[in-house]
């Protein structure tokens, strides 16, 4: 397709990746399979929706702001697959609560500081806290995930590197944090079948 280049292409490839383990985690979702944590998939969810509307009404390029909505409207549909099957339902305690609320501060906290290297470290900080419960949860019970979603996180993120044209805060920190949360939740859903694997006692 003309006037597409290829860090377009990468782009949608790395869209369609991280879709593709969306729809395998809603499907495990949907048949009770996996329990999601709804603190931090509403959380996900928040900060790249806010920042679409930010960026639309600041008139942002399209590209760009595509790879943020898609990135906010997937943990969105997840988020709402959870209550479609109560065997889905992962009870929250005041742990997973407590990190939803810091969260939401440090999102309110970047929507409202005027500079653009604070902001990106609030939000990093906010996805920090919604990341929490659901990496606890993985790492105590593996088996309430699906491992495919992680593993697409992590693809995606890595296909959308090369398009970073200066690495700085401002255009990467938040994939490398997205790098390295990914990585933490993939190794927690597969580190039981990885000591199995390897001998490795508890």
């Amino acid at each position: 397709m003309l006037g597409i280049s290829l860090i377009h292409w990468l782009v949608i490839l790395s869209v369609l990746i991280s879709a593709a383990g969306a729809f395998a985690y809603i499907r495990d979702t949907l048949a009770g399979k996996t329990k999601p944590n709804r603190v931090s998939w509403s959380m996900w969810a928040l900060s790249p929706l806010i920042s679409t509307a930010a960026a639309l009404s600041a008139g942002a390029a399209g590209w760009p702001t595509l790879r943020v909505f898609i990135a906010g409207l997937l943990p969105l549909l997840i988020f709402f697959a959870s209550f479609v099957n109560k065997r889905s339902y992962w009870k929250m305690g005041v742990f997973d609560l407590s990190c939803g609320a810091f969260s939401l501060l440090a999102v309110i906290l970047w929507a409202a500081i005027a500079s653009p290297q604070l902001a990106i470290l609030c939000a990093i900080i906010g996805d920090i806290f919604a990341s929490f419960p659901t990496l606890i949860k993985t790492w105590k019970y593996p088996d309430t995930e699906t491992g495919a979603m992680f593993f697409a996180s992590l693809l995606s993120v890595l296909l959308v590197l090369p398009s970073i044209p200066v690495w700085n805060i401002a255009n990467a920190a938040f994939q490398v944090h997205l790098l390295i949360m990914s990585s933490l939740l993939l190794f927690a859903v597969y580190r039981k079948l990885i000591q199995r694997r390897f001998h490795f006692s508890k």
